[in-house]
């Protein structure tokens, strides 16, 4: 087919804007990964791409790269070209509705859509919906009260201080990755933490849950009409700040080889069937409890942990997703081989050369892109080896690598 993708944060949702560059290394690490296993598939693909990253010749192995020079172009344009295309992915994130809105303009193009059903999107991304849904169906959530950041103060810690205890996770109901989170050890804190999320979230509705001490994990999920494969458990390696900190998903790893593996894959697949909308590559995130499990989300598109997959799967995990959207068809054999380290990176600004040397390290998944507009850069690198411990060593090894050719003579 002829595919289109639009990444929203490298493919021009924040064109002539400041890109995060920790959030823009997840990004085109996802979008470089989907376009190379597309493209192993044999489908011609197509990109957008923001200008700023298009004129550095970014490694990525699109048969087409349009530019978008400004934010309001990249709509227009993924409606114009999805005319000379077959069918368009969308990667963006849940949070003002961006994903489900661009999903509903793919659905006017009337061209076929490889993400999850826009209704259902909106089911997941709530998660004041979300978890009265999976309290129907008997899926263990933490308990979560729900407030408006425009109410009482004192009336928002009287009602906390009578059904949760401390340590407790402050979120914005559609918080994406760690965007607005904090994790409150008492009540002097709750102030600053709504403070957080009225800065970082434009949703006035936030959560507050009690923290659930174990193991953060998700499971990668392909999903068809009627059914849900598991493919992978895999690591979450999060960093919960307190208010007044920074709150940051750093990476992770895959397989996660833990004692609940079957137990975690149960109740993916579990939550997975309560939304039939979900198609294609899905995401539940979980805690893996010392002795329960905890849903924690449902990412309705493909997630960071994909990157890792991707790389030790014996099949072509995108055209598994392909088949299920326009088959309703799941593979008989999900095998991996080996194990798969990764983590962001930051970096010195580097210059356009040593931008293009980093490129070329085979496990630079997105290199630290030298944008005027940071001081710092982001890379995002993956190590491969056949344990944990090997790849762990490799991802090491690696980070030192692009450390090197960037301070080099600075």
């Amino acid at each position: 087919m002829k595919i289109l993708i639009y990444e929203h944060i490298s493919g021009g949702g924040y064109a002539s804007q400041p890109i995060s560059r920790s959030v823009l290394a997840e990004g085109f690490g996802i979008l470089r990964t989907i376009v190379s296993d597309l493209k192993a598939a044999e489908h011609e693909i197509t990109v957008l791409l923001d200008d700023s990253l298009s004129k550095l010749n970014p490694p990525l192995n699109a048969d087409y790269i349009v530019p978008i020079f400004y934010s309001e172009e990249a709509k227009k344009l993924l409606v114009n070209i999805a005319k000379i295309n077959d069918a368009i992915l969308v990667i963006a994130p849940e949070t003002g509705q961006t994903l489900q809105s661009i999903v509903d303009l793919v659905k006017k193009t009337g061209k076929i859509s490889l993400n999850c059903e826009s209704k259902t999107i909106q089911k997941v991304i709530d998660k004041t919906v979300l978890y009265q849904i999976l309290e129907k169906k008997g899926i263990s959530t933490p308990r979560t009260l729900v407030f408006n950041v425009t109410e009482d103060l004192m009336q928002i810690k009287r009602e906390i201080k009578s059904k949760l205890s401390y340590p407790l996770v402050f979120k914005p109901v559609d918080g994406v990755s760690c965007n607005g989170l904090s994790m409150v050890q008492e009540e002097d804190q709750i102030a600053q933490a709504i403070k957080k999320i009225k800065i970082e979230s434009c949703n006035r509705l936030f959560i507050v849950q009690k923290f659930i001490h174990g193991e953060t994990a998700s499971v990668s999920l392909i999903c068809a009409k009627s059914k849900a494969l598991p493919l992978s458990l895999n690591q979450q390696i999060v960093k919960i700040g307190s208010p007044e900190d920074i709150s940051s998903y750093e990476g992770g790893a895959v397989p996660f080889d833990h004692p609940f593996k079957e137990e975690a894959f149960a109740l993916a697949a579990k939550t997975a069937a309560c939304f039939s909308g979900l198609k294609g590559y899905v995401g539940v995130d979980l805690v893996l409890g010392k002795n329960k499990l905890f849903v924690m989300d449902v990412n309705p598109r493909l997630t960071t942990s994909y990157v890792g997959l991707s790389r030790i799967a014996n099949f072509n995990v995108a055209q598994v997703g392909v088949n299920a959207i326009l088959k309703d068809e799941l593979p008989t054999k999900t095998e991996t081989n080996g194990f798969v380290c990764f983590s962001k990176l930051e970096t010195p600004l580097p210059t356009i050369s040593d931008f293009q040397r980093a490129a070329q390290i085979s496990e630079v998944v997105s290199p630290p892109f030298p944008l005027n507009d940071n001081q710092k850069a982001c890379g995002l690198i993956a190590g491969q080896g056949t344990s944990m411990e090997d790849a762990g060593l490799r991802l090491e090894e690696a980070k030192k690598r692009l450390l090197n050719i960037i301070t080099r003579g600075k």
